[in-house]
């Protein structure tokens, strides 16, 4: 449909934030130092964020664009109020173009390519989900498993939790980022102690839920640092 939408000029954007943190429908967000609109649904055309901006980068347009979506808004708001809010770095950013395989005889090179990492501070959409490979590991795995970045974290979207200290159901928000982006396949680095069975058992739930076929594969790392699988 037609519609009056948001519209942003990234060469007048300074990266200050004002926009999307007036913007309460979660429809702008900070990529990259940029503000970008996230989701066309997300917007509902009111303007709240247009006086806001210092620089004038805002603006809005009439094009093609989703129905204004009141329910999935309404949603990630209900998502957003269970992770802390006000803090910079909890901020979306795409990290993938600053980073590179590094060479075994060279200084290890960290392989993370966006944040937040954790999956309770992950927005439920971002452009660097979109056609990603994403791994969801237990947060132990980096520390008992060596090689973590190099074989799994390269190439890949990372997201980490802990089911046991969260003491939270991650399958819910995993189902909305499947279902809401693009994604290529899911991989599983977990640890061989029980309560790690819940994080396999979150994704599995969650890709069932999503209305995707996304391929996923598990692997464990045991309490010495080996991978079995």
């Amino acid at each position: 449909m037609i519609r009056r939408i948001v519209h942003i000029d990234k060469e007048k954007c300074n990266g200050c934030g004002a926009c999307a943190r007036a913007c309460h429908e979660g429809a702008i967000g900070m990529v990259n130092g940029k503000a970008t609109l996230l989701r066309d649904d997300y917007c509902d055309g009111m303007g709240d964020c247009l006086p806001e901006c210092p620089a004038g980068a805002i603006s809005f347009e009439e094009r093609e664009a989703a129905p204004y979506d009141e329910r999935a808004v309404l949603a990630a708001k209900k998502a957003k109020m269970s992770a802390p809010n006000g803090c910079p770095g909890t901020m979306a950013r795409d990290m993938r173009k600053s980073v590179s395989p590094a060479a075994p005889s060279e200084t290890p090179v960290s392989q993370l390519a966006n944040w937040p990492v954790q999956i309770r501070l992950a927005p439920l959409a971002a452009p660097y989900f979109n056609g990603a490979d994403v791994l969801i590991a237990a947060d132990c795995t980096a520390y008992a498993y060596a090689n973590a970045h190099r074989e799994f974290m390269a190439g890949r979207v990372t997201l980490i939790g802990c089911p046991k200290l969260d003491a939270v159901d991650y399958a819910d928000k995993l189902t909305e980022i499947f279902r809401r982006n693009e994604i290529e396949s899911v991989a599983v680095l977990r640890m061989q102690v029980p309560c790690c069975g819940g994080i396999v058992s979150a994704v599995t739930r969650a890709i069932a839920s999503c209305g995707k076929d996304i391929a996923l594969e598990v692997h464990t790392v045991s309490p010495e640092g080996g991978l079995l699988n």
